[in-house]
């Protein structure tokens, strides 16, 4: 067995969103699961709590206090699941990162496959959904989005894919250098590149609670995706008014023939102007919302605030909160 000084550090990052139910069952699970291997790497975990209004926070400060390698940073309030991540992406100090949701709906068990690629080589290993234990409407909107996202954004973005993988410390330190207000980690992960590679897996149901994804949140996430790495919406609106100049001008042309060729077939009317204008009205209000959904983000970025913040940090080793690079 190799010495401690050359034993390698994992950290797992948990965000936490209402998981009272979840968070003993998650911790005793992946405990569980890297104790074959505690042998060769020192584990941690990283738990986040997102402003959780259940019991979550007193569960989690019971955690820390039977267990030294748990650390709990509570964030001052709600800021989402991407910014939770960020928060213990800021904080760890391991040699790779293991993100996993917190409902046990990505199996623990493939973190040990995510650890044997890992020492093969690569820097980023992902876990890809070989299949999913959702609803037919999730299935069929998760399917098309990825299909979208492909086609529109700027990058290569693995299909099925979600914030569930490994990282390593490199990789680590470069994502601390991405402050977008809109994240999208992993777009962000695939942007930066480095060695990556995927392990497929069967993703199971949720064990308890409600999602921290409803719908709205979902098109907002799916906007931050498309959005943050892609202009080809505002390709489109050029396209579009091009393809409504030639249309229009296709138009002009008919109604000249119709006046000099069969003058007595013009039917006189308001039923075609007025839908033409409400047509044309409605892309308007389209491209304007395009235009105004990147000037919001710019907007937003240029206010240059803190990503989040942190109302404590307890750990079995003291942190200095203010050291957490926001």
């Amino acid at each position: 067995m190799p010495a401690d000084h050359e034993r390698r550090r994992i950290a797992f990052i948990f965000p936490i969103y209402n998981e009272e139910e979840n968070i003993e069952l998650l911790h005793r699970t992946v405990d569980e699961t890297v104790a074959p291997i505690a042998d060769k790497y020192d584990f941690s975990f990283i738990y986040v709590d997102d402003g959780s209004r259940d019991r979550s926070m007193d569960l989690l400060t019971a955690l820390s206090r039977r267990d030294t390698r748990v650390t709990v940073i509570e964030l001052s309030r709600n800021f989402g699941h991407q910014m939770a991540v960020t928060a213990g992406l800021d904080l760890v100090d391991a040699d790779a990162a293991i993100i996993m949701d917190s409902d046990l709906q990505d199996p623990p068990r493939v973190a040990l496959e995510l650890i044997a690629k890992w020492e093969e080589g690569f820097d980023v290993v992902y876990a890809q959904r070989r299949s999913r234990q959702d609803s037919m409407f999730k299935k069929l909107t998760a399917g098309a989005y990825y299909w979208f996202l492909r086609k529109m954004a700027s990058v290569e973005i693995p299909r099925n894919t979600g914030d569930f993988r490994l990282i390593d410390r490199k990789v680590v330190d470069e994502l601390r250098k991405y402050r977008e207000q809109d994240r999208f980690l992993r777009g962000l992960v695939s942007y930066i590149g480095f060695k990556q590679t995927a392990v497929l897996f069967d993703r199971d149901k949720r064990h308890a609670g409600v999602t921290g994804y409803p719908l709205r949140k979902m098109l907002r996430f799916a906007a931050d995706g498309i959005l943050g790495f892609s202009v080809a919406p505002l390709r489109m609106i050029t396209r579009l008014g091009y393809l409504i100049s030639l249309l229009s001008f296709l138009g002009i042309l008919y109604v000249l023939g119709v006046k000099l060729f069969a003058p007595t077939t013009a039917v006189p009317g308001w039923a075609f102007i007025t839908a033409a204008m409400f047509f044309l009205g409605g892309i308007q209000i389209i491209m304007l919302g395009v235009l105004g959904s990147y000037i919001g983000r710019t907007y937003s970025q240029v206010q240059n605030r803190p990503l989040y913040g942190i109302a404590s940090v307890r750990s079995g080793s003291p942190v200095d909160a203010g050291q957490v690079a926001r």
